[in-house]
């Protein structure tokens, strides 16, 4: 199974990007908001991917983030709603507001993505409203904004992603999300170094 691909920018189209990875093409479909934030032609890349197999159709799928790869999986468990819709609602609800309209009951905001009427904002409010929890969502939103998710993408560099996993390790480990971020943003990140280098680092300097 393909969790992401890390490769070179080839082609950016209306559906999606091209990725070198040691001599393969890779045809990925994203959201049409992460394609703005995509860096120029023939830099290094790395996406988060879903492969979706159907008896007639295989499709890969792709994200900048984690998160946006997570809320695609949840979104394609509501019924009717394929890959296609799914992609249609991030690329026009971001994961944090499509949450806290799922949790309100914003139907008006669900239904901006095309495809998507208030019949389907409403079934789909319905279905997911039980698989996500309040705190969760805050905590996911504080994450997000701590991270400089915005900035990771917009810079598509590989720095600001390692920061984002190093944080998102040191939570897992017990640290608070700000204790982790403030830690984190002190290391400077270097060609060549990978998350668990930073986590090290990060470790070291909070005993």
């Amino acid at each position: 199974m393909l969790s992401y691909i890390k490769g070179e920018l080839s082609e950016v189209n209306e559906e999606g990007i091209l990725i070198e990875a040691n001599g393969l093409g890779y045809e990925v479909r994203m959201p049409l908001s992460s394609l703005d934030d995509l860096p120029k032609i023939g830099s290094h890349i790395k996406v988060y991917t879903y492969l979706y197999v159907r008896e007639d159709a295989i499709g890969l799928y792709g994200f900048l983030t984690r998160d946006d790869l997570k809320v695609f999986k949840l979104l394609i468990t509501v019924s009717g709603i394929g890959p296609k819709g799914a992609l249609g609602i991030l690329s026009a609800v971001t994961p944090d507001d499509l949450r806290f309209a799922v949790l309100s009951d914003d139907v008006k905001t669900i239904a901006k993505a095309p495809g998507i009427g208030n019949k389907t904002a409403g079934k789909l409010i319905i279905e997911l409203k039980d698989k996500l929890k309040l705190e969760d969502v805050f905590e996911q939103k504080l994450m997000n904004e701590i991270t400089g998710q915005a900035q990771v993408k917009a810079a598509g560099t590989f720095a600001a992603e390692v920061r984002k996993e190093a944080v998102e390790a040191l939570v897992v480990l017990g640290y608070s999300i700000t204790d982790a971020s403030k830690v984190v943003r002190k290391i400077q990140i270097t060609d060549g170094m990978s998350a668990e280098d930073v986590l090290k680092l990060s470790i070291k300097s909070l005993m």
